[in-house]
């Protein structure tokens, strides 16, 4: 398994000192770079991409923006040397945001986030499959989608809840809602999925799960969660 890697970057140092780092790891392949966000665009409509390495400071389009303009972007690493774009570059559910000049360290890192990022979103849930593997504490922990509880988003992780413990790995939770069975979960707020099975009781505005777990429910999907976790089931005088 190789990701096709595009350098997207305005510097041709960074992208000399990107592609050098990109043929590094045995599980990236690059397949070309770029030195604007528009040049970007055209090559995104006629190759196959897994991952771009962005910068954001760039003319006419910034990384932000170029990322923003793509209907289903591939998996995205910024590279830049201002940190203060990483909140909003989280919020576009980016697998990694690097400040130059990036150490190799870094990037290993980052890259291992990608390769696990790509592994869980092809993994063959339509095929019937129970269960799915995460990177939790450098080992890859198996864990059945009827465990979970409930799933919580902190920053650039993840939390998985179950009876017996929990599981904290590098993923988005738009990235793993992809790979839940859509009748077993919902998400009932912009940081919680939950197992509709699981939910005890509904307090208010927040639902009860076992361990005394509470999840908050969002007042704009209130009713949706409400038909959901009730459908025919209330008995009514």
């Amino acid at each position: 398994m190789k990701l096709n890697c595009l350098i997207i970057d305005d510097e041709p140092v960074a992208r000399k000192g990107m592609e050098e780092y990109v043929k590094e790891i045995d599980f990236f392949n690059l397949i070309d770079t770029c030195e604007n966000a528009m040049k970007a665009a055209e090559y995104l409509r006629s190759a196959e991409v897994d991952l771009l390495l962005l910068d954001i400071h760039m003319p006419k389009l910034s990384g932000i923006d170029f990322l923003k303009s793509l209907k289903n972007p591939p998996m995205a690493i910024f590279t830049t040397a201002y940190s203060e774009y990483a909140l909003e570059g989280y919020s576009l559910d980016i697998i990694d945001y690097l400040v130059k000049p990036v150490p190799f360290d870094r990037f290993v890192k980052a890259a291992s986030k990608a390769r696990d990022f790509y592994l869980l979103r092809h993994q063959s849930v339509k095929n019937d499959q129970s269960y799915f593997f995460i990177k939790c504490d450098g080992k890859y922990e198996r864990i059945r989608f009827d465990e979970i509880l409930y799933i919580e988003a902190l920053q650039n992780y993840i939390v998985l809840h179950t009876p017996l413990r929990k599981y904290i790995t590098y993923l988005t939770l738009s990235a793993m809602e992809e790979q839940l069975p859509v009748p077993n979960f919902m998400k009932v707020h912009k940081s919680f999925i939950i197992a509709l099975d699981k939910v005890k009781s509904v307090d208010g505005n927040e639902m009860i799960l076992p361990n005394n777990g509470r999840v908050p429910i969002s007042r704009a999907l209130k009713d949706e969660v409400m038909n959901r976790i009730l459908g025919n089931n209330l008995l009514k005088r």
